[in-house]
């Protein structure tokens, strides 16, 4: 047919060809950034699945020198607690912790449920997992609630601490 443009002469032409690398080096890099991206979740979500068994088992203990290394020695920090309401550094939450609960505890249970949920932005990370909290008291009692928890960790160095928790119970829990 004559008059009608030749595409084979069209696509063999060396200036056209850099469109190509350049598609094909975007959707490698998105590829490439996916799949680092998708790596990089399955590692927080093992890190902190660590963690958090590791603080489960560390309060299970009785005793908060165990947990000490999970958290920010800093002043001003807060951490909520199922009771009392709040304490602003590590050093008010050992103390307190022992005071209001250990103390009075024979022997306690803290267990992590499943549903971990790990979100995280550089070295800031919040975790959200209920947990379930059971104890036989001195005094006969005991304590059997679930317990919802919050995390925010900070990783210093190599380490991840946190920095601020929530604990709650449903009422009536």
């Amino acid at each position: 047919m004559r008059g009608a443009p030749n595409l084979n002469t069209r696509i063999s032409k060396p200036g056209n060809h850099w469109i190509l690398y350049v598609l094909i080096a975007f959707f490698g890099g998105l590829l490439t950034f996916a799949g680092a991206r998708a790596q990089q979740r399955a590692t927080d979500d093992a890190t902190f699945r660590k963690l958090i068994d590791g603080y489960c088992a560390a309060w299970s203990t009785g005793d908060p020198n165990n947990a000490a290394k999970y958290y920010a020695k800093e002043d001003g920090l807060v951490f909520y607690d199922l009771a009392p309401f709040s304490y602003n550094s590590w050093k008010q939450y050992d103390a307190g912790v022992r005071k209001e609960l250990l103390d009075q505890m024979q022997s306690g249970s803290l267990t992590a449920g499943k549903e971990l949920k790990v979100t995280r932005r550089g070295n800031i990370a919040w975790t959200t997992v209920p947990m379930h909290f059971s104890a036989k008291m001195k005094d006969g009692k005991t304590i059997d609630t679930p317990v919802r928890y919050t995390g925010i960790w900070e990783k210093k160095g190599k380490t991840w601490v946190l920095v601020h928790e929530h604990l709650s119970a449903p009422l009536g829990g």
